[in-house]
């Protein structure tokens, strides 16, 4: 059974992360552009872009393997936020709402890959 990833909810949410992050770095200082901006605005958008490639799987496991792989670029984007953080920049604000849904995130793609991972049947 293939999954449509539009009405995920941990795709959805991972738009929004990508939108707000976006967001957030409109306000970082521009000798980061090259740097912490890129990396943040790559590792939002690989975390539902692997979502939605992963649904396209054959295989329950190659599925879970993608959720695995969107799991990681969540981690790398908390970090790169607390980094950001660390060096003081940005808003507060959005700083702080953006760790919030990054760990909410990393909640659900943990829960949902475990689910998808203990299927034993193959997607169609």
């Amino acid at each position: 059974m293939a999954h449509n990833f539009k009405q995920l909810l941990i795709w959805q949410k991972s738009m929004d992360l990508t939108d707000l992050i976006f967001l957030y770095c409109k306000d970082l200082p521009k000798e980061e552009r090259y740097n912490l901006i890129d990396q943040m605005n790559r590792s939002s958008c690989s975390i539902p872009s692997n979502i939605a490639e992963g649904s396209g799987k054959r295989t329950k496991h190659q599925f879970a393997e993608y959720l695995s792989i969107s799991l990681s670029s969540s981690y790398e984007l908390e970090t790169q936020l607390l980094i950001s953080e660390r060096r003081k920049y940005g808003n507060e604000e959005s700083l702080t709402n953006a760790l919030n849904l990054v760990t909410e995130i990393q909640k659900m793609i943990f829960t949902f890959r475990e689910k998808v991972a203990n299927e034993k049947t193959i997607m169609s």
